[in-house]
């Protein structure tokens, strides 16, 4: 059985940017309303999901986490979801990690919080 690896094409500076434009253009089929309705949703699920982490349980703060991961990447938020990523592996795996993982991902979430802002505004 042969496996391959497929890998998500990014703009070469994908990684920098809080959101991946070309990326959320892609996954919204280029429909500026669609895009300005994903990020408001992200927007305030981010915003909800750092308040839960900080008191849920572990297998909570889990799940939590893996679910900002998947809506982070559907709108090419990449540091988000390194760090929910990481929050998730933390949770599961290093509890100790867990408060730099939480602070970390509430870095992120800010900074993307931040450009949805100015992508709303427009």
């Amino acid at each position: 059985m042969t496996v391959t690896a497929t890998a998500t094409v990014r703009a070469p500076d994908a990684q920098e940017r809080p959101i991946d434009l070309v990326h959320l253009a892609r996954m919204t089929l280029g429909d500026v309303a669609v895009e300005r309705e994903v990020l408001h949703l992200f927007d305030g699920q981010a915003l909800a999901v750092v308040g839960q982490i900080r008191s849920a349980d572990m297998a909570a703060i889990a799940d939590l986490a893996h679910a900002l991961k998947g809506s982070s990447r559907g709108i090419g938020a990449w540091r988000v979801a390194g760090a929910a990523e990481a929050v998730e592996r933390a949770a599961l795996l290093s509890p100790a990690d867990l408060p730099a993982a939480v602070a970390a991902l509430a870095v992120a979430v800010d900074e993307a919080r931040e450009a949805i802002a100015g992508l709303l505004q427009r």
